[in-house]
């Protein structure tokens, strides 16, 4: 995990450019953190986790678990996100209660607390219920044998 030390965020855009070594690779960003974390599994069960996992779609990852998605929470909209070492570029769209995240210029997700989510199916998976407005963020390291490069991080507040 690694987090910004900045303090917590709000309607802001953030932008993250990335590529994965292989389609096998996993992590995420993480959002809506509510405090800092102290370990690694509180952002997932606390803020959200934007999903950065390529699988094609003929993998048996299902749809709750593929880059742009709010990990175990929503569906694609589209699933644009390129294979492999190509850089991707995923902008994170945090406005009050709205949480719109578009990969290579497509809408992947768009959630508004309070939408319908699915139960759990398991103990990793995030707890369910509303998120803050404003929030820490941070990068997940999902594991050792998971290489995902980042080239850059960027964070656009939105005029109010």
């Amino acid at each position: 995990l690694l987090y910004w030390t900045g303090g917590k965020l709000s309607n802001c855009v953030i932008r993250v450019v990335f590529k994965m070594r292989d389609e096998n690779d996993n992590s995420g960003v993480y959002i809506r953190i509510p405090l800092e974390p102290r370990e690694p599994w509180m952002p997932v069960h606390y803020g959200y986790e934007v999903q950065i996992d390529n699988q094609p779609e003929d993998s048996d990852e299902d749809d709750y678990h593929v880059t742009g998605t709010l990990y175990s929470l929503t569906k694609p909209l589209a699933r644009p996100g390129k294979p492999g070492p190509e850089w991707n570029t995923m902008e994170i769209t945090l406005d009050g209660p709205h949480t719109i995240v578009s990969v290579n210029g497509v809408k992947v997700t768009a959630y508004t607390e309070g939408d319908p989510v699915p139960p759990m199916k398991y103990d990793f998976e995030p707890q369910r219920g509303r998120r803050p407005d404003e929030g820490h963020i941070g990068l997940q390291n999902h594991s050792k044998d998971d290489v995902v490069f980042f080239k850059e991080v960027a964070i656009k507040s939105l005029k109010k």
